[in-house]
């Protein structure tokens, strides 16, 4: 089927950012942000918002902290499956970024989930497009949520 034309003109792809949902919840949510988010905020002209990490003794946790929220991404006491840093951490880097969009006309939607994590600056307009042309569920873009199993993930 394909996107529609305005669609495909529309998106750049040349801006998606790739992320790794299992590298970000292993500790590298604050090099991401600053290596390709902070990048693409200040482009759209916007100050990025600080990013700090927190690593638990031994490495046995990791919480983020960004404008007041901290962000639990990973302790051995609350991830039974192995899985919910990567969601988690998922959820955070979104919730981030988002956050510094209120009130503006774009959002940074999420595409798959794991290690082919990307993410994309959008309009809702656009959105709602995109979905429009994709016949699953698990192929829309979406703005991650804390839940799991899916976070936020439409799915079939």
């Amino acid at each position: 089927m394909g996107l529609p034309p305005r669609v495909v003109s529309v998106l750049k792809y040349g801006e998606m950012i790739i992320l790794d949902a299992e590298a970000l919840g292993e500790g590298g949510i604050g090099e991401d942000y600053a290596k390709h988010i902070a990048p693409a905020l200040r482009r759209r002209g916007l100050t990025p918002a600080e990013v700090g990490e927190e690593f638990g003794p031994d490495d046995d946790s990791y919480r983020v902290i960004s404008q007041g929220r901290t962000y639990l991404i990973f302790a051995p006491e609350t991830d039974t499956s192995g899985f919910e840093s990567w969601g988690n951490a998922t959820f955070a880097i979104f919730d981030i970024v988002n956050r510094q969009l209120e009130g503006l006309p774009y959002r940074f939607y999420a595409f798959d989930n794991g290690n082919g994590l990307y993410g994309m600056f959008m309009t809702k307009e656009i959105y709602a497009e995109f979905v429009g042309s994709m016949k699953r569920k698990i192929e829309w873009p979406y703005i991650p949520e804390p839940e799991p199993p899916w976070y936020g993930q439409a799915h079939d």
